[in-house]
């Protein structure tokens, strides 16, 4: 019989990168990971000679990988993936990273987690990436028949409190903010540091029911507006992963109406981007249907708006009428503004609907209501919604050429550049391209030769 050859074992240079970072010895580690195992009812016998054994690359078998990640993650205070310590065993769990929306609170934690390293290391499986309309609509129907987590309350790692909640959402609400003003080329790596160096360490900590609630829902937010700001960088296919875990988390948080909101607001809006009409309107009702009455008459009103958007780009006139109008009902039940709406659709008012129904109209190609509510949004839209009054301008602009008033337009365009230049948004600028290409036919008039002569020269 002929010898079985031998497989040459590489050293595993992850898990020896990890146990120099928490200052364990091959001892103090095998000690953690027989502690863990101990926890979940295992009876570990590890020692200093395995670790050895794992460090030169043996694979250790069953649950074990896992346990040592948490292991580990226990003493570094953040959340370790198998993938980390190089014991995944050849599978590429990267790849599919913020894929999957998780059946248990734990592979939650670890993904999303994942995410934010894979993100803040610039890893090349997200680069580039294109959306899968499977990837958006999947996740949706997961959150829609997935039972509430029972449990989010941990006992591991360092003390979360109510005051590390409120600071995730004071940052939140000032990294939006920024947003709003300069555009997410200049916030989107500060927000993906801060939830990779200080967040994924809460989320890793020890917190009681009560605050793991509201630390889910709060991490929730900020996610998806990381989310946001793949789609202002020119990242699509980085939005979804954010989105999907986004919706995760706030399944984990037990907040319906938010987890509604990112279907409707994130994932139907990266639909309507890409393309995609029929996925816009199934995740708008598939948030309405998932939040029902779990809701306040503002964010019905945002859900219903998205979901009009989808009918008017598959060109359902009546069938956009009737939703939109089901959107304007629903938002004057809301006003005036009521204590009631949660702080992420306290944003949504006259203007940001108005804004939705220009965008429903551009795109049934009735320009005169185009033109009316994207002169209602501006209208509401303060001076610091920078981007969204920039984007504002360009479908007026737009409505007015579909009116053939071409030189209306062009100044119309001309304010909208003069704010683009303050920003640096993926999405006003493409936009801006959207409308430059309907000025094509009327390429030989002064004024369009004169707007093509500023988008050049701002562009040198």
């Amino acid at each position: 019989m002929a010898a079985r050859p031998l497989v040459a074992r590489q050293p595993n240079e992850r898990l020896q990168a990890l146990i120099q970072e928490a200052g364990c010895s091959n001892a103090g580690l095998a000690r953690r990971v027989n502690m863990v195992g101990a926890e979940r009812g295992l009876d570990l016998r590890y020692d200093k000679t395995s670790v050895a054994r794992w460090l030169r690359g043996q694979q250790p078998r069953g649950r074990a990988p896992g346990i040592i990640a948490e292991a580990l993650g226990r003493k570094l205070g953040r959340t370790v993936t198998i993938d980390e310590t190089g014991m995944a065993n050849g599978k590429n769990l990267a790849s599919g990273v913020g894929l999957q929306f998780s059946p248990t609170v734990l592979g939650a934690i670890e993904q999303v987690c994942e995410l934010w390293r894979s993100d803040v290391g610039r890893r090349d499986f997200l680069s580039g990436t294109s959306v899968a309309a499977s990837a958006l609509v999947e996740p949706s129907r997961d959150w829609l028949i997935t039972g509430a987590d029972s449990q989010v309350a941990r006992s591991a790692g360092s003390r979360v409190g109510a005051c590390d909640v409120e600071a995730v959402r004071s940052m939140t609400a000032a990294l939006t903010e920024l947003d709003h003003r300069f555009g997410s080329g200049h916030v989107r790596p500060v927000v993906v540091h801060y939830l990779n160096s200080v967040v994924s360490g809460l989320l890793s900590g020890s917190y009681r029911e009560s605050v793991g609630r509201e630390l889910f829902a709060a991490v929730a937010r900020l996610t998806e507006l990381a989310g946001y700001m793949a789609v202002d960088t020119g990242q699509p296919g980085l939005a979804q992963r954010y989105y999907i875990q986004a919706l995760r988390l706030a399944q984990a948080a037990g907040d319906r109406g938010y987890g509604g909101y990112v279907l409707a607001a994130s994932m139907s809006h990266l639909a309507a981007q890409l393309g995609n009409p029929r996925e816009i309107a199934q995740l708008a009702r598939a948030a309405q249907e998932g939040a029902r009455g779990h809701v306040t008459p503002r964010a019905e009103a945002m859900f219903l708006a998205a979901e009009a958007r989808g009918h008017a780009l598959l060109g359902d006139s009546r069938t956009c009428h009737t939703v939109a109008g089901k959107a304007i009902a629903s938002l004057e039940r809301a006003e005036p503004e009521s204590g009631d709406d949660p702080s992420w659709i306290s944003h949504f008012d006259r203007a940001y609907l108005a804004d939705e129904l220009a965008h429903c109209y551009r795109d049934l190609a009735r320009p005169e209501a185009a033109a009316h509510h994207a002169a209602e949004a501006l209208d509401g839209h303060p001076e610091t919604r920078a981007r969204r009054r920039a984007i504002g301008l360009v479908v007026l602009a737009t409505a007015q050429v579909q009116q053939r008033e071409v030189e209306q337009a062009c100044h119309t365009g001309g304010r909208a550049l003069d704010l683009l230049s303050r920003l640096r948004s993926s999405r006003g600028a493409e936009y801006l391209e959207d409308f430059q290409q309907r000025l094509e036919p009327y390429a030989d008039e002064p004024a369009v030769r004169e707007f093509g002569a500023r988008v050049e020269l701002q562009a040198a």
